[in-house]
């Protein structure tokens, strides 16, 4: 049996359904995109149904024009006992052309369940590369970020 991916790479294009009032494709079309990859990866990693826990960091860097060949990049970069992290790269361009630009990039961390909806055990991610450690403390460092970030809303709960 083949061993499951830690990443997916989703290519289409734009469609005019996305566009927003500006003229560009609407954030949540990406923020879409996002979660469909992100979930893709999760369930194709963990062999479960997964459901996202978080969100975090969404970053826009440049628009997405419609007709432009979109392609979003997920990666699992840590994994906990059920839960996994998962970094999300969108790029964007014309598809006559190589050149991709950067348009987003968020983390996310899903959670596989069973179908009772309790969260279960995933495969533990070993990173391998110099570029997957650095990224595994990165999930690691915005683990802490986000602690904070809790202790802090837990008044406005």
């Amino acid at each position: 049996m083949e061993s499951p991916q830690h990443t997916v790479t989703l290519r289409f294009l734009a469609e005019p359904s996305d566009v927003n009032f500006g003229g560009k494709v609407h954030g949540g079309s990406v923020m879409k995109w996002i979660d469909q990859a992100g979930f893709t990866c999760a369930a194709n990693w963990s062999g479960q149904y997964c459901v996202t826990v978080y969100v975090g960091g969404i970053r826009f860097y440049k628009p997405i024009s419609i007709g432009d060949l979109v392609e979003i990049s997920a990666s699992i970069i840590y994994t906990g006992q059920t839960s996994m992290h998962i970094s999300i790269h969108v790029y964007a361009g014309n598809p006559r052309q190589q050149e991709k630009v950067k348009t987003t990039h968020c983390i996310m961390v899903f959670a596989a369940i069973d179908e009772k909806g309790q969260t279960v055990p995933v495969p533990k991610w070993t990173p391998r590369t110099e570029q997957e450690l650095n990224m595994e403390k990165y999930a690691h460092r915005l683990m802490d970020l986000r602690k904070n970030i809790d202790d802090e809303m837990k008044p406005y709960l």
